[in-house]
């Protein structure tokens, strides 16, 4: 099957991602009663802060963006060591069964719930102690993303590509170069570092324009448009290139900030900037997937490649289905849908378009990168980039998509290889800064949150958004600075889809209590959870305690521990509940 023709991917996937949006997601809004009657909590509560009634285009890009990140980019081409059919499977299925059911729900729980935290609604179903075990895993598991995406920002905005890789000749000008050891290398990494800059000092302009002028989504979707293209003009001409211990440092200190501020100057308009950029790479990928297939390409890695891959990650069955996260199923989607998303929906009827599709469509980017990865350059030159047994050398996964994509486009599409590597690059940076500063202010609400559990009347400084924040930076900077990607990537994983099973319980629960059909969100529950605690056992017993790393050791423990008393507490909950499970809803 390694001659497997790249367009069935993505042949095969699109009719069955309409019908499971066309069918499924329908099925599972009538369970939830969804009716625009409704008084969302942006219209009821609308604080001008985080409740923020906002146009369904430009909450799309902020929760697309916010839950692509580089997690259905990343994992894929990590978990592609496997072999793709394994890779397809879990992605297609997942993200229909279990991955997009688990967005919708959480989405529309926490809308019910006047916009609370999925961590709030574990308390009205769980009681006290369930919110304690629940906020406590879910700070942990946002440390864990923020880590390894910290560190991997950081290598990626600083990665050099011989320009020999990219098919281009010494005496090029397009791109800046750097010698190292003799070899002349294009400094990728400054573009998107370039980019990255601009976008974000425009992006308060931007808000101002949508918020305070009242400029209509489609005029600043232009203006956005245009500062992308600008941006990436600009880097190209003038690349930033600044070591990346200092990349960590100036990412920390911009979360610091962005934590705290309202949400419409910084987070949502860089977010919806960004989109653009990602609509543009997945439009880009499927065309290009479709041109390849026409053109004959088939797929240069090979369709199983489990052996290799267990000797690199681990198990195909739990690692597997925890490598490749974000694309199937992620964890983090709760606390976006909760955290910021159901604070900003005006209408109960876009949820689906916001929650499911927005699923589905990062299923769809997963499947592109698959591609790119698969036979956009030779698969001995992927395994070297991402598993790298050189001293030194550090797994770079985004510049691994980065040249697959160029190999793709100049495939599929006759373009150089040079021009769609640094379109990768440039797709993937701006979606991990998303995910470092909405995870930690993610994890700012909950620390805000914790604390009033923990204290009757909690001190000054407990309440203010800088010491809660700085908490989450310092923690997040200690664990990226001193850990490798690869070591950090698959207890994030682990974390990750674990908090996804801990959501699908508590909507469960909630659902049993106002009597609704509950099985959609229980057995993608149980098997989510079987497989996360196993493969934290795995981890645990096959890596950390071997390797003696007392921070991941500690972390491990912790997270099967919290996990194991949220599911002692849900099946209580559930004994007890069942019977009323028939009573109707009142509200």
């Amino acid at each position: 099957m390694k001659n497997l023709n790249v367009a069935w991917i993505v042949i095969i996937a699109l009719p069955l991602f309409y019908l499971a949006y066309r069918f499924y997601a329908r099925y599972i809004a009538r369970i939830f009663q969804e009716d625009d009657r409704n008084e969302t909590p942006a219209l009821s509560i609308n604080d001008g802060v985080d409740y923020v009634p906002t146009k369904p285009l430009v909450l799309f890009g902020h929760h697309f963006s916010s839950i692509a990140g580089g997690g259905p980019i990343i994992g894929p081409t990590v978990g592609m060591i496997f072999g793709f059919i394994p890779v397809w499977l879990w992605v297609v299925l997942g993200s229909i069964f279990i991955g997009a059911v688990h967005d919708f729900s959480a989405l529309f729980a926490s809308i019910r719930e006047k916009g609370r935290s999925m961590a709030e609604v574990a308390e009205r179903t769980l009681g006290r102690n369930g919110f304690l075990l629940f906020i406590g895993f879910t700070i942990i598991m946002l440390l864990m993303v923020s880590s390894a995406f910290l560190g991997l920002t950081a290598t990626a905005l600083t990665s050099l590509v011989p320009l020999k890789v990219m098919g281009l000749e010494p005496s090029q000008t397009l791109l800046k170069t750097k010698l190292v050891e003799g070899v002349i290398n294009a400094k990728i990494g400054g573009i998107a570092s370039t980019s990255v800059i601009i976008i974000t000092f425009f992006a308060p302009l931007l808000g101002y324009l949508l918020y305070r002028r009242r400029m209509s989504a489609v005029r600043a979707a232009i203006f956005a448009i245009v500062i992308c293209g600008l941006s990436v003009r600009i880097g190209i001409s003038y690349p930033v290139s600044i070591d990346p211990e200092w990349w960590m440092v100036i990412l920390s200190v911009y979360t610091l900030i962005a934590a705290g501020i309202p949400v419409w100057i910084v987070l949502q308009p860089r977010d919806f900037t960004n989109s653009f950029l990602l609509y543009g790479g997945i439009a880009t990928l499927l065309v290009g997937t479709i041109a390849a297939g026409i053109k004959g390409v088939n797929f240069s890695a090979p369709a199983f490649n489990i052996a290799e891959g267990s000797q690199r990650l681990g198990i195909i069955w739990p690692i597997l289905f925890i490598t490749v996260a974000c694309g199937a199923i992620s964890g983090f989607h709760a606390l976006v849908a909760g955290g910021t998303s159901s604070k900003q929906l005006s209408r109960e009827g876009d949820a689906k378009r916001i929650a499911y599709g927005g699923m589905l469509m990062e299923a769809l980017l997963a499947l592109g990168v698959l591609v790119a990865v698969g036979c956009g350059f030779a698969f001995k030159d992927y395994v070297d980039i991402v598993f790298p047994t050189s001293p030194g050398v550090k797994s770079n996964p985004v510049l691994a998509f980065a040249l697959g994509m160029g190999g793709l486009m100049h495939k599929g599409l006759s373009i150089p290889n040079y021009y769609g590597t640094i379109f990768g690059i440039l797709m993937v940076e701006g979606f991990v800064v998303t995910t470092l500063d909405t995870s930690i202010r993610l994890n700012r609400y909950l620390f805000e949150e914790l604390w009033t559990v923990v204290f009757k009347s909690p001190p000054r400084i407990f309440r203010t958004y800088i010491f809660n924040s700085f908490i989450c930076v310092t923690l997040m900077f200690l664990l990226g600075y001193y850990n490798a990607f690869l070591l950090i990537w698959p207890v994030f994983g682990s974390a990750n889809q674990l908090l996804a099973a801990l959501t699908l319980i508590a909507i469960t629960v909630w659902l049993i209590v106002k009597g609704r059909r509950f099985l959609f969100a229980l057995l993608p529950a149980g098997f989510m959870m079987v497989t996360t605690l196993c493969s934290l056992i795995y981890l645990l017993w096959r890596k950390y305690l071997p390797g003696r790393n007392l921070m991941l050791i500690g972390a491990d423990l912790v997270l099967i521990i919290l996990a194991l008393g949220i599911i002692w507490l849900s099946v209580s909950v559930i004994w007890r509940k069942r019977a009323y499970s028939q009573q109707p809803d009142s509200s």
